[in-house]
């Protein structure tokens, strides 16, 4: 694979700079906003950037690498691309683009039930190499259809979503007309007709559709009926008598995602479930929450071993990647940075999202005398 990297874009504050620049303000504020007041979103960032590591500079040092194991499969790099939703809508094509530069970088690909490219489309990129993230359905039968096709796609490790039990509060999407059932406002069409790239780009591509649940929808619905439909086709609150079928009938990998607290976690390992996901949801859902390295550093005295312990929320660089892993995960996900990639530089996008990433985890591994990605915890200044 050919290495793309521009160093124009260094870094993701640059990268969201040059995709503000690029993209109608509906579609970047729904790419970087959170819920009420983004006080648990700003917290994220704030407090994975507290974690602190200790070097040794003294003693031979053979070179690191990232190659990580999980579930069977050895990874390039230990982090992968977190289920985000509408992605089509922020940019055109952009959930393709990144399960393309994903395979290509062998890394984990965690395509959203309501992204923009159906399982079938990210299978055929994939070469079936690619995870789903399950919304719950209301209905068993629906449920049933998305898991058989996902495994008949190839895919061989399903999440499940336990942080959207209800439908979050976010002012800037209800500002903007994104809430369910959307409205086009005149202030953005003017903000689609003064961004001429990402407009013509949504043109040439078709506009933004859940892909995956279209055989479920009924043809013909305006957008109010639309949101009517999906309001009453997912169960969000997930329980135990909802996960123990998925159990039985997932023979693969099951993640949930979401937890963020001890009882919840004890319940994941009870009922099986090969890996947790802690996160909250990018600060989407609760502004009162914790942010997602708190619980992480909690949990993993106790649970890491038991259940592959995994975190998303908040990671913006390989310098967060390297604090998530020292402070217990086994590997982790980012949604919105390969995103800000996608946003400013198009089909490249991911890939040099993944190159930065890579060239940062790799001056942090080096400059501490980290040898393997499992060797972090003993880093971590406590």
């Amino acid at each position: 694979m050919k290495e793309y990297f521009n160093s124009e874009y260094p870094s993701v504050d640059h990268l969201i700079k040059k995709a503000k620049k690029r993209m109608p303000g509906f579609a970047y504020d729904y790419l970087s906003g959170g819920c009420f007041s983004e006080v648990n979103l700003d917290r994220n960032i704030a407090d994975i950037r507290k974690v602190q590591l200790k070097p040794w500079y003294l003693g031979d040092y053979a070179g690191a690498s990232q190659k990580t194991e999980l579930f069977g499969k050895t990874y390039d790099a230990p982090f992968g691309v977190a289920p985000v939703g509408l992605q089509g809508l922020m940019w055109p094509k952009s959930c393709e683009y990144l399960a393309q530069s994903a395979a290509d970088h062998n890394i984990p690909f965690v395509l959203s039930t309501v992204g923009t490219a159906d399982i079938e489309k990210i299978s055929k990129i994939t070469d079936g190499d690619f995870w789903f993230q399950l919304y719950h359905p209301a209905e068993d039968e629906l449920r049933d259809k998305l898991l058989d096709r996902a495994w008949d796609a190839g895919c061989k490790t399903l999440v499940i979503l336990a942080d959207t039990p209800t439908f979050a509060y976010r002012p800037k999407e209800i500002r903007n007309g994104l809430s369910i059932p959307p409205r086009m406002t005149l202030r953005n069409i003017f903000q689609m007709c003064t961004h001429p790239t990402w407009s013509f780009s949504q043109l040439f591509a078709g506009a933004p559709e859940f892909e995956t649940m279209k055989p479920y929808i009924p043809k013909g619905l305006n957008m109010k009926h639309l949101g009517m439909f999906m309001n009453k086709t997912f169960s969000g609150r997930l329980t135990e008598a909802k996960i123990a079928p998925i159990r039985d009938k997932w023979k693969g990998n099951l993640v949930i995602k979401g937890v963020v607290n001890p009882e919840d976690a004890e319940l994941a390992v009870k009922l099986g479930l090969d890996g947790m996901i802690v996160s909250n949801h990018g600060g989407r859902q609760l502004d009162r929450g914790q942010s997602t390295i708190t619980p992480l550093q909690q949990l993993a005295p106790d649970f890491k071993g038991k259940i592959k312990l995994m975190m998303d929320s908040g990671i913006r660089s390989g310098e967060d990647v390297a604090a998530a892993l020292a402070s217990g995960a086994d590997f982790t996900f980012l949604g919105r940075t390969p995103m800000y990639g996608v946003c400013a530089l198009g089909q490249h996008g991911g890939h040099h999202t993944f190159e930065m990433l890579k060239k940062q985890l790799q001056q942090v591994m080096e400059q501490i005398a980290c040898a393997k990605v499992e060797d972090f915890p003993r880093h971590l200044v406590s």
